[in-house]
């Protein structure tokens, strides 16, 4: 009976890990209050109505979280080319903060970018640079006391994958001109006409299929990702009042500081697989052009 009602009044005041995941029209800041978490309330708009459709564009807390994660890659990226052109102009090599964003951004684009992309894909770098340090600062906002992961909604993965997707396209319009109805509809030219007509209605719902399967997978694996830490990490704080027990608090505790750092490790490297999935989806479709 005691251990119910401990397991019930921690679950009341250790509910700090699910607003991680979790969107909503409040954000929360520190207070004096129990748990030390208190709520705003966000304003909240007349919905817009479209025929008998109803679209809420109020605020939620994912939408100010990603607002926060533009603005820090805008500050981010101006500072750090204030630092070079300073440094640029007293004649000296780039140090510090500048130097290190540099050495990622020319990584990214000579290492993962350009190599995938293929040939004359140097318009392809801002759009996938922005995509790598957008994703990475919402992963990581997400990691922070009182913060959101707003990659944890599949609404946000789901946005970027059909940008990516709609860019991906338009690559393919652009490099293979006419011959990129060939993506979509299987005629191949080294064929005989019979074996066209009997192959193509097998192999082009395939074709669509394939592409479809790519802002899909870019938009789950993202979304799963980020989610899945902070369930782990729920479950872990969670052990400690389901047995109601002071003997099993090291274990959740140590555990759950491990988990934290996997997903540290883990908000850079999902930014950097969809970077690179994204490019190698882009190289693919502008490979039959070249």
């Amino acid at each position: 009976m005691i251990a119910d009602q401990i397991a019930q009044q921690g679950a009341a005041q250790i509910d700090f890990i699910t607003p991680h995941i979790t969107d909503a029209h409040t954000l929360d800041y520190p207070c004096l209050h129990t748990g030390f978490v208190c709520e705003y309330e966000l304003p909240r708009w007349d919905p817009i109505h479209i025929g008998r459709f109803a679209i809420d564009i109020s605020p939620t807390r994912h939408v100010v979280m990603l607002l926060i994660a533009a603005f820090l890659c805008i500050v981010t990226m101006l500072l750090a080319l204030r630092a070079h052109n300073q440094k640029t102009r007293e004649g000296k090599a780039p140090s510090g903060f500048g130097n290190g964003l540099e050495a990622v951004v020319l990584y990214l684009r000579n290492e993962v970018i350009l190599p995938n992309v293929g040939p004359h894909g140097n318009g392809y770098v801002p759009f996938l640079l922005t995509l790598f340090f957008f994703i990475l600062f919402a992963n990581l906002l997400g990691l922070i006391p009182y913060g959101s992961t707003a990659t944890g909604n599949i609404s946000v993965t789901a946005t970027l994958a059909i940008v990516t997707f709609v860019v991906i396209e338009l690559a393919g319009i652009k490099a293979q001109g006419k011959a990129y109805i060939n993506t979509i509809l299987f005629w191949p030219d080294d064929m005989s006409l019979g074996t066209k007509l009997l192959i193509s209605p097998i192999l082009t719902p395939i074709e669509i299929i394939g592409k479809l399967t790519k802002p899909f997978a870019l938009a789950i694996r993202l979304f799963a990702n980020m989610t899945a830490g902070h369930v782990v990490l729920l479950a872990l704080i969670s052990l400690i009042f389901t047995f109601g027990s002071w003997y099993v608090v090291p274990f959740p505790i140590v555990m759950g500081i491990a988990i934290s750092v996997l997903e540290l490790f883990v908000a850079i490297l999902q930014a950097f697989i969809f970077t690179l999935l994204s490019s190698v989806f882009i190289g693919l479709i502008r490979e039959g052009a070249h």
